[in-house]
């Protein structure tokens, strides 16, 4: 038989449920939250609370919906601190630096690649994120893309083929070439372990025809759209997401009327990574347009060595609130229930019946405190749903 287990003595609870509370938080103070196995079974005002087998008091502490990471690349090997150093000295990033950690990863066993993913895996869990997005790309070969994607698909759901990350140097001279490896023998190889497929379109990546030919491709095996748009120059990365019905146009730094246009329009969500702006030294995408043109936001750590290694989303939620124009109402959405959106997903984002048992508690009695007081952990505790594996051969 089902135990239930009640979170009382809320001060304030983030439901992101319209129905349930007040604007689009769907805001609930002095509430109370039921969960029942995996899953949540009521939330509301305590003084509507009638029973519940087990009680957990949080003092007055506020709770929100886990945060849902919609892009990260967290399978690799090594680090490019000194890469950092020299951004911060004032040499500008290019897309190029990534063929550093694809030699260390190629070089890397399947321990050492596992190892490292688990030590972020427990920072993303410590952070509050209770769902995460898992990109392939650092391995650019048929074996080691597939590779990365078994390791990635045993500690989540939301697996990425990101074969189409930068051309490797091998193929540098016959970049077609490598197109057709990508939309070959590597999507035959790597689309059993994926449920996406991402294309890194901009410059010195790949070009809008390339991206379209990578992408159609793999939704021709059943594989699901999200691209990197628009981060180091205006183009046509948001454009062609939008054309082959994307999840997500990520980055979008470089944003015109058009591209907001287009997004508003589509179920594309320009999915957005501060991270990568405060480590590169970039513009912040502009946020506070982006939103009043009618776009779908979301937040996103893109946790990877090169331009943005954090696993924190109150970090992205600060630099969100105090760089980009968002609120701290309109961040804290972007990192739940805009990053489930990203993902195609129901049932995390948000603190309703039905929808999975993954939410935190912050050692403050709002979620504004995020951005109010950057830099200082308020994860008070995470609670997070049981996942079963996801099995591959």
């Amino acid at each position: 038989m089902s135990e239930t287990t009640a979170l009382i003595n809320i001060g304030s609870l983030v439901t992101n449920d319209v129905e349930l509370g007040e604007g689009a938080l769907g805001l609930i103070r002095d509430a109370v939250v039921v969960i029942e196995d995996d899953r949540i079974r009521w939330a509301g005002p305590s003084a509507e609370f009638d029973f519940a087998d087990r009680v957990v008091d949080l003092g007055g502490r506020a709770v929100l919906p886990g945060f849902v990471d919609s892009h990260a690349h967290p399978v690799f090997a090594g680090d490019r601190a000194d890469e950092f150093a020299a951004r911060m000295s004032g040499q500008p990033y290019s897309a190029g630096g990534i063929r550093s950690t694809v030699a260390r990863t190629r070089a890397a066993s399947d321990e050492e690649l596992s190892t490292g993913l688990d030590r972020l895996v427990d920072e993303f869990h410590r952070s509050g994120v209770t769902t995460f997005e898992a990109k392939s790309g650092y391995g650019l070969t048929v074996d080691d893309e597939a590779r990365a994607l078994r390791i990635a698909g045993q500690r989540t759901d939301e697996v990425t083929f990101l074969g189409a990350h930068v051309v490797p140097p091998e193929f540098v001279d016959d970049p077609d070439g490598y197109v057709s490896l990508v939309t070959g023998p590597m999507l035959d190889a790597c689309a059993p372990h994926a449920r996406w497929i991402d294309v890194f379109c901009d410059r010195g990546a790949f070009g809008a025809d390339q991206a379209r030919e990578i992408l159609r491709a793999g939704l021709e095996v059943g594989l699901q759209a999200r691209v990197h748009a628009n981060q180091l120059q205006p183009g046509d990365g948001i454009r062609v997401a939008v054309e082959v019905g994307a999840a997500s146009a990520d980055h979008c730094t470089h944003t015109t009327d058009e591209d907001l246009s287009l997004l508003a329009g589509s179920d594309t969500v320009a999915t957005l990574l501060p991270g990568a702006e405060f480590s590169t030294r970039s513009p912040y995408p502009d946020a506070r347009r982006m939103l009043d043109a009618g776009v779908t936001v979301a937040l996103a750590t893109d946790c990877n060595p090169g331009s943005s290694f954090t696993t924190s989303m109150p970090f992205c939620i600060a630099l969100a609130v105090r760089d980009m124009g968002m609120t701290p109402d309109e961040a804290v959405w972007s990192a739940t229930a805009g990053g489930a959106r990203a993902l195609r997903r129901d049932d995390v984002g948000r603190i309703t019946p039905g929808a999975r048992a993954d939410l935190i508690s912050l050692d403050a009695p709002s979620h504004i405190h995020l951005a109010y007081r950057p830099g200082v952990d308020l994860i008070d505790r995470v609670w997070r749903a049981p996942r079963t594996p996801r099995v591959t051969t």
